[in-house]
């Protein structure tokens, strides 16, 4: 029997040899990423991102993961076609046993902000370990494309007991009177869910997080969803109704719009 050779992968009939050890990690599923909408070659929250970044690397993989080296990863990728516009993605995994932590940059085109209000379907599905932005997220892909195939915007996860926790790839939240109200759950702290908090903080307006249940939702008087493509009204989530137009909705879409943004 002749000898194995190095491990191989081919992809759509073309080998991948120089990027074999990333392509087994990403396939793997262990890993975590983040992703941004970059304009100008800025990012809103940056910091946020390197956070996010440096603390899943050290509880996946037991390492700290440089900002700096983050930072200029990100420039590098957009650098070589010359962009200053792009949805851009970073993912963190272990290429070999052994190895120190490897970074992964995704260039796309960048995405608009959603337009118009967002219609949601209650799934009985909690992600694990969700407080990490990890990788092999078959679960809510799967419930995502079974909501839009019924017509909807995006699924709203939920615990068996009817506890809300996040949507598939947002995080949401609410209005009561004058107050922004995030569920109290395991979820995601979203970037632009956490730059809007600081935003809300330097507005002068109120926020909490507190237990939200599907049928605590026809008392609230509004909701809306966030992600790295910015903040949309929330229009309807299973039969409730939301006016997509409420005051501190469009005060929470206005101050995102004008939060600042930070040099890569």
């Amino acid at each position: 029997m002749n000898a194995f050779p190095d491990p191989y992968i081919d992809i759509d009939g073309q080998g991948a040899e120089a990027g074999t050890p990333l392509l087994f990690a990403l396939i793997s599923g262990y890993g975590h990423f983040t992703a941004m909408q970059v304009r100008d070659g800025r990012v809103r929250g940056l910091g946020f991102h390197l956070a996010r970044l440096d603390a899943a690397t050290r509880e996946l993989f037991g390492e700290r993961l440089d900002g700096d080296l983050v930072r200029e990863r990100i420039r590098h990728a957009l650098g070589r076609k010359a962009l200053r516009d792009a949805s851009v993605r970073v993912y963190a995994y272990r290429p070999q046993p052994g190895d120190g932590p490897a970074t992964l940059v995704t260039v796309k085109p960048p995405a608009p902000e959603p337009a118009a209000a967002q219609r949601l379907r209650s799934i009985p599905y909690q992600r694990p370990a969700a407080h990490i932005k990890h990788l092999g997220e078959f679960g809510q892909g799967l419930h995502l494309r079974q909501v839009t195939a019924a017509g909807f915007d995006e699924g709203l996860l939920v615990a068996p007991d009817g506890t809300v926790a996040e949507g598939t790839i947002t995080n949401v939240g609410f209005v009561a009177g004058g107050t922004v109200v995030w569920p109290d759950a395991p979820a995601l702290e979203g970037i632009t869910m956490l730059v809007l908090r600081q935003e809300l903080e330097r507005a002068g307006v109120p926020w909490r997080e507190q237990a939200v249940h599907l049928d605590d939702l026809a008392s609230f008087g509004g909701a809306f969803v966030s992600n790295s493509r910015g903040v949309a009204a929330v229009a309807l989530v299973d039969d409730v109704a939301f006016p997509a137009d409420a005051e501190l909705v469009r005060t929470v879409r206005g101050l995102y719009a004008t939060a600042p943004w930070d040099d890569i």
